[in-house]
């Protein structure tokens, strides 16, 4: 079965940690089962180590990193929307798509950029009216 994000009772963004930020991460990573070198490439290509130590203990993120894993959050919860399946929107990511030129996001959202993320969600807002 799978661990789908959902928001912890009581906390507002205020109350977002850093590590919290990271575990919501981990959780969507193991969902749309990606590699690390996939990971690492969606939150800005830090060195392995760096990567390692924010998995860990959080750490300090920089901005780039904290906006891609809030791009990333707003598509995992899109999926979730427009894909009521679990299953369905956690494959979704890595299917061709016509409107990505029969890329998958996946493909779209690793050639590394932040622009390239927001695309992907830009296009799930889209489609569920957002």
């Amino acid at each position: 079965m799978q661990s789908h994000i959902g928001s912890a009772p009581g906390q507002g963004a205020e109350a977002f940690r850093i590590p919290a930020i990271m575990d919501a991460f981990s959780r969507l990573a193991e969902d749309w089962e990606l590699s690390t070198d996939e990971q690492i490439t969606l939150l800005g290509s830090p060195g392995r180590s760096t990567f390692f130590k924010w998995k860990k203990s959080g750490g300090n993120l920089p901005h780039d990193t904290i906006e891609r894993i809030s791009h990333l959050l707003g598509i995992y919860k899109s999926l979730q929307i427009v894909l009521p399946n679990p299953e369905a929107a956690d494959e979704w990511v890595k299917k061709p798509n016509a409107f990505f030129d029969n890329r998958s996001a996946l493909d779209v959202m690793l050639d590394g950029n932040v622009v390239d993320i927001y695309k992907v969600r830009e296009y799930l807002d889209a489609q569920r009216g957002g």
